[in-house]
């Protein structure tokens, strides 16, 4: 694909994603089309298939491209502090955008919304447990899939009672229930019903074999 038409296939998804969003907004997911979209981006038929296969699929990469915005700009003390993912940027975020994922999270929205946001978020974490050099007591993806779950169900809380805390209160929330048992999974000496793992772990997501401690 040349330059110019890489723009051009930029700019196309840009204007779709706009459209879904203003749609979402105004009569809620479960009543969008794809013809509602392409009147809004005013788009061919054509074009919007070149680029996604239906209304889930643009939601699914608009949703990417919000972690990944985030992902890249989030500061580097902020990294030291919680090194997986940028949990209270997500929370700011969805703080700001209030009515958006309000109406995502009460319509059929919520199911895709959830799945997809989950697996970004454990592949994320994954990569950032790998490439941080410490070995665990426990499988890296499930411990990788309950970093993601845990933040999810608290965002979900957290929007079905009109965010009543603040996003860094909530991350601190987050905060509290997750690390100390992160924490026990790094640390030898904290003793640990199950024992340590031992033998060949199942291959991570990106393919690499799991480290055990025997």
């Amino acid at each position: 694909m040349s330059e110019k038409q890489d723009r051009r296939s930029q700019r196309t998804r840009h204007l779709l994603s706009e459209a879904l969003v203003e749609l979402i907004r105004e009569k809620g997911y479960n009543s969008i089309t794809v013809s509602d979209i392409i009147g809004r981006a005013n788009v061919g038929r054509s074009t919007f298939y070149a680029h996604y296969r239906d209304k889930d699929d643009l939601l699914a990469g608009e949703l990417e491209r919000v972690i990944d915005v985030l992902d890249r700009h989030i500061p580097h003390e902020s990294r030291e502090e919680n090194s997986f993912f940028p949990s209270l940027g997500l929370l700011r975020h969805v703080g700001e955008e209030y009515e958006l994922y309000k109406a995502l999270v009460w319509s059929s929205g919520v199911d895709l919304l959830f799945k997809h946001v989950q697996k970004s978020l454990s592949q994320r974490i994954e990569q950032s447990i790998q490439g941080s050099g410490k070995e665990f007591d426990v499988p890296i993806p499930i411990l990788a899939n309950f970093v993601a779950g845990s933040f999810l169900t608290l965002l979900k809380w957290w929007l079905d009672n009109k965010m009543i805390y603040s996003p860094e209160q909530m991350d601190e929330i987050f905060q509290k229930l997750t690390l100390p048992g992160i924490e026990r999974a790094i640390d030898p000496t904290r003793p640990s019903p199950f024992g340590h793992f031992a033998g060949t772990l199942p291959k991570s997501s990106t393919g690499k074999n799991l480290k055990s401690k025997t």
